[in-house]
């Protein structure tokens, strides 16, 4: 699955050069194999993100871009539209991306995330639980469903890294929850995916899935 998801990073037309982050020898085996580009960290990070700041301390670039294993049907034109808002403005600091939920079994599912966004596309909440809250006999707003792909400007990234977890990060298990209740704003891009749209693995269900449309030739 790894290798499926550094192909895709690759394609994206914004990222020069990708790199797999991990503390497991496997995953590390796994990547050379292929002949990816592999980075061995520390086996005590908090997050993805901390350990994601371990080797962009190392680097001299001004963006990093965190595609998380998980997602191996990740659309490289995605991965190029969260980057671009931190291009466009040097006020943006941190870009992931959202995706409308079309399945009303998902917002009761803790494995997709949901995000609440203001007017402008910056993230007030993200969360596994329901979310928002519709009063009988009113609208039912856009729901959004996050995909776990963070562009960071690399020296914030260093500096979220140092700051403490927080309470609603631990709570929800939901990393990015440390920069909003820090006070940085989080941009957020629509996506549709492409497709069939991002598919993360969080299940064993979610693996299968994915196996299938692979072996069917499916693009995202």
């Amino acid at each position: 699955m790894i290798e499926h998801v550094y192909r895709r990073a690759e394609l994206a037309r914004s990222v020069e050069a990708v790199l797999v982050a991990t503390d497991d020898e496997r995953i590390a085996k796994a990547v050379r194999a292929f002949g990816g580009h592999v980075v061995l960290t520390r086996a005590d990070h908090a997050s993805g993100t901390d350990r994601l700041a371990e080797v962009a301390a190392q680097l001299t670039c001004e963006i990093v871009v965190n595609v998380q294993g998980d997602e191996p049907m990740i659309d490289p034109a995605a991965i190029d539209a969260a980057i671009a808002p931190l291009v466009a403005s040097p006020q943006v600091l941190i870009g992931t991306l959202r995706r409308r939920i079309d399945d009303e079994a998902d917002l009761d599912n803790p494995s997709v995330v949901k995000v609440v966004v203001d007017r402008d596309g910056f993230a007030l909440y993200f969360t596994r639980a329901r979310v928002p809250f519709v009063r009988p006999d009113h609208p039912e707003p856009i729901t959004w469903r996050h995909i776990g792909l963070y562009v960071y400007r690399r020296e914030f990234l260093l500096r979220l890294s140092s700051l403490p977890q927080t309470p609603l990060e631990r709570a929800e298990g939901l990393e990015q929850l440390r920069a909003l209740e820090h006070g940085y704003r989080i941009c957020t891009v629509e996506t549709t995916g492409g497709a069939i749209g991002p598919l993360s693995v969080d299940t064993p269900e979610d693996l299968e899935r994915v196996r299938r449309l692979i072996g069917a030739g499916a693009k995202a």
